[in-house]
């Protein structure tokens, strides 16, 4: 499956999700000399090109009914994400949330029937994904005595 991104996608993903996908050629819009193709254009040349999948973080997009239209007439798999956190740590939060997702879903799409429209859920920032332990006041029962 050939998957696109857009250039709303982190470029630092690219390489994650080429390891995490192999037997898939993912692409960005930047690799390709695309970046700044208006959407219109863009789903209509990628499908052209052989492309399969197109994922993007631009919310608006599926709300302008010309880029839907496109969208539609493109017959490619839309993956969205939402990212709205800033720097390094949205950065983070994106990756996170792509790189995690995006194996089953390539794998749901694969045996797809027609054109699916995909929304992955994002790391919520508020829940802590981790746990940190004292083990001088607090130690775990494998802790040595």
């Amino acid at each position: 499956m050939m998957i696109l991104l857009d250039e709303d996608v982190p470029r630092q993903v690219v390489e994650v999700l080429r390891q995490v996908l192999r037997g898939h050629q993912v692409d960005h819009v930047h690799l390709i000399n695309w970046s700044g193709k208006k959407d219109n254009f863009l789903y209509r040349d990628a499908a052209k090109c052989g492309y399969h999948v197109i994922v993007t973080n631009d919310a608006a997009q599926m709300a302008d009914p010309d880029e839907c239209r496109e969208v539609k007439r493109s017959a490619m798999h839309r993956i969205s994400y939402r990212q709205r956190h800033p720097g390094l740590k949205g950065l983070a939060f994106a990756v996170g949330s792509l790189v995690a997702a995006m194996p089953d879903v390539i794998a749901e799409l694969d045996n797809a029937d027609g054109q699916r429209l995909v929304a992955i859920t994002g790391i919520n920032p508020a829940k802590k994904r981790y746990q940190i332990t004292d083990p001088q006041r607090y130690p775990p029962t494998y802790w040595p005595r």
